[in-house]
């Protein structure tokens, strides 16, 4: 039997008797399918309402992936797998905004970065950072695709095609998107135009998660855990790589069994802990030897990702900036085992609290501080000189 929704009408008389302290299900006469079926006690006593969302089939056939688009995902799903394992000396560079609040600034940068993209794609792969799903360890903002009004509306609806629009106009100026994939379902939206995702922290242990990882067709980076054990992670690494069954959607919505063939291309982002950072040069030796003595394969057999940001930076960008040139010089005297490196970069630098778009400062984070433009720059350009450097150094 399908739900019926509730009209507005009768939301506001189930929110008011919820205000006031009482039962919505027998202090107001609204009619439910739960009262219907006789389970009204039982079930949903915590639910507000039930919004039918359109299917990720909908979503892809309004916003679909040029031909240009999709030969960008594919190849440089290809270039970052070749990175990886060690085929291609580039550096991969994963750099952007902490989260994307707003679509045009985005579009913005992401203008600045192709540049940049073309200018040093002889030393680098740059792929933009394009998040939209933010983890809270409290409560917070969730990001644009929970709440594209930054005011608490959770229009999850337009959240989801702002997030799609955003990642094909990135694919529009010919670079490739990254993103952390947080809800299990969200994936189904917008996976098609990433070519490269991440499993954060707080994640890293879940079975969702790593089932999630199994079934991605792009190569996925595991954050070390909040208190800065690797274990968690390589483990991740390792049962990703496995055939998974599992509940999920399909893109036409319906409840599904899923049957995945594994992800062989998971790999260690270290992205500092609770006890400070883990980017130097002593914990990514330790760390590559715990994954040589892991079941990781893949990637892990031949380096890791540093991420500057979080744990390894106080979240402070200019230490940030600082840990990045700090890695570069590193490379450039020939360091073994950095395959790339994430950076938390925005038009300006800092952050700001949260809030309606009118009342933001324009390019300026709403969650973690970033580098600001100028800066990313130089940052670029260094890191570029110092895969240089290395290459100097195998003559």
């Amino acid at each position: 039997m399908q739900q019926q929704l509730n009209t507005p009408e009768e939301l506001r008389a189930i929110r008011q008797a919820m205000d006031e302290g009482k039962n919505p299900l027998v202090a107001t006469d609204v009619p439910r399918w739960e009262d219907q079926v006789g389970i009204s006690r039982i079930v949903n006593r915590r639910v507000l309402e039930f919004e039918v969302l359109p299917t990720p089939a909908q979503v892809l056939g309004e916003l679909p992936l040029s031909e240009k688009a999709q030969e960008i995902v594919a190849y440089s799903r290809d270039e970052i797998r070749a990175c990886l394992y060690g085929q291609d000396d580039r550096l991969l560079v994963i750099v952007g905004p902490c989260s994307v609040h707003d679509p045009a600034a985005a579009l913005d940068y992401a203008r600045r970065l192709a540049g940049l993209k073309d200018e040093l794609g002889g030393e680098l792969l740059i792929v933009m950072r394009v998040y939209f799903e933010k983890p809270r360890t409290t409560v917070g903002w969730k990001g644009l695709i929970n709440d594209p009004d930054i005011a608490g509306s959770c229009n999850i609806k337009k959240g989801l095609l702002l997030a799609r629009h955003t990642l094909l106009g990135v694919l529009d100026e010919g670079l490739a998107a990254a993103t952390e994939f947080l809800e299990p379902t969200s994936p189904q939206y917008i996976s098609d135009a990433v070519s490269w995702g991440a499993i954060g922290a707080r994640n890293t242990e879940s079975q969702v998660h790593r089932q999630l990882a199994s079934g991605l067709s792009m190569p996925i980076g595991f954050k070390n855990a909040t208190d800065g054990s690797i274990k968690p992670a390589a483990d991740s690494c390792f049962a990703a790589a496995f055939e998974h069954h599992f509940l999920s959607i399909n893109l036409d919505g319906r409840v599904i069994s899923a049957e995945t063939k594994g992800n062989p291309d998971c790999h260690l982002v270290l992205r500092g802990s609770s006890h400070g950072p883990n980017c130097d040069a002593a914990s990514v030796a330790q760390a590559l030897v715990d994954l040589k003595g892991s079941k990781a394969s893949g990637p892990s057999e031949h380096g890791l990702i540093i991420d500057a940001a979080h744990g390894n930076c106080g979240k402070d960008e200019v230490r940030e900036a600082e840990v990045v040139e700090d890695v570069a010089a590193r490379i450039a005297s020939g360091e073994q085992g950095i395959l790339g490196i994430m950076m938390e970069s925005f038009l300006k630098a800092g952050n700001q609290k949260p809030a309606p778009l009118s009342q933001l400062e324009y390019g300026k984070s709403i969650t973690d501080a970033c580098v600001p433009w100028e800066r990313t720059d130089q940052l670029l350009h260094t890191l570029a000189d110092a895969v240089t450097a290395r290459r100097n150094l195998t003559k």
